[in-house]
């Protein structure tokens, strides 16, 4: 399945599902002096996450530009980049909007059931349930553990023994230290040849350092509010957030080791080691995220 292809399919799943797609926002954010770049798909919509309405109407879709620098160091490994495109959903509260402008609203029980549904259908991705692993929030002093969403995973096929409860580090999601935030639940996806199985909490957090199994998709439950990096009590309203990264995606769908080896980087890694005097894997690659950045940033309105 091409890179075209897989946006595609994601946006008119859940186009079918009543949610109008929208543009991707600038790299360059608007009326956000907190953040140099767009750093998530959730940011351009901040200020309907905490309750204005959107014209569009509760549900929304779009594949968002998105530029972070946090994990430059990590560029030229198997899954990080600068540059990537953030495939997400959204609903802006949980119930019908009382305008009534567009579909009303949904949470854990639709958000967790379309994502597998997509995944796993043959209408859909159709990934082997058999490879997927899913991580749920464990609990702490500004949430209670997430028990409702493990229920919810087990219910639509996911054992219980492939799911993992982690803490904030991995499985609270918020856009710095001011704004919506909440749990998160994360989808993994077993790369080997051999497929790894049954692992245990430790077994599938080595796995996932080693590079063996990769996230592709975080479904966040946005339901509270953060100011000056603690959480102050609830959001007027409950917001799903989802973000799916396009290259993740079609090194799984293309059964590649890496996303610079899929179609969205082959014609550009490929260039770079023809004018290159020398081999250097890991390189070219680098080059190639750092090209890609610079050429969006560009189109974008950034200049040297």
């Amino acid at each position: 399945m091409t890179h075209k292809e897989i946006r595609e399919k994601f946006l008119n799943f859940f186009k079918e599902r009543g949610h109008a797609i929208i543009p991707s926002a600038s790299l360059v954010p608007e009326n956000d002096p907190s953040v140099l770049f767009t750093t998530a798909g959730m940011q351009p919509l901040a200020p309907y996450l905490l309750g204005e309405k959107h014209p569009g109407g509760n549900r929304l879709a779009n594949i968002q530009k998105v530029l972070r620098t946090k994990d430059i160091d990590e560029v030229g490994d198997p899954s990080h980049l600068t540059f990537f495109e953030m495939m997400g959903n959204w609903s802006l509260g949980d119930s019908a909007s009382p305008d009534g402008i567009g579909q009303g609203g949904y949470f854990k029980e639709d958000a967790i059931g379309w994502s597998y549904e997509l995944l796993t259908s043959k209408d859909g991705f159709g990934l082997d349930p058999r490879r997927l692993y899913v991580t749920c929030f464990e609990g702490n002093d500004d949430a209670p553990k997430d028990e409702e969403s493990a229920r919810l995973w087990q219910e639509v096929g996911i054992p219980e023994n492939r799911i993992y409860f982690l803490g904030a580090e991995n499985n609270w999601w918020s856009p710095g230290d001011n704004g919506p935030s909440g749990p998160d639940s994360e989808m993994f996806y077993d790369l080997t040849p051999e497929g790894l199985g049954d692992l245990s909490k430790e077994e599938f957090i080595k796995a996932d350092k080693e590079g063996k199994i990769v996230e592709i998709w975080n479904d966040v439950f946005m339901e509270f509010e953060k100011k000056e990096g603690k959480v102050v009590g609830k959001l007027s309203q409950k917001n799903v957030d989802t973000g799916a990264g396009l290259e993740r995606f079609a090194a799984v769908l293309q059964k590649k080791s890496n996303v610079y080896e899929t179609d969205l980087f082959t014609p550009i890694v490929e260039k770079i080691v023809e004018l290159s005097s020398k081999e250097n894997i890991r390189a070219s690659r680098i080059i190639a995220d750092h090209i890609r950045s610079a050429v969006f940033l560009l189109g974008d309105g950034v200049l040297p």
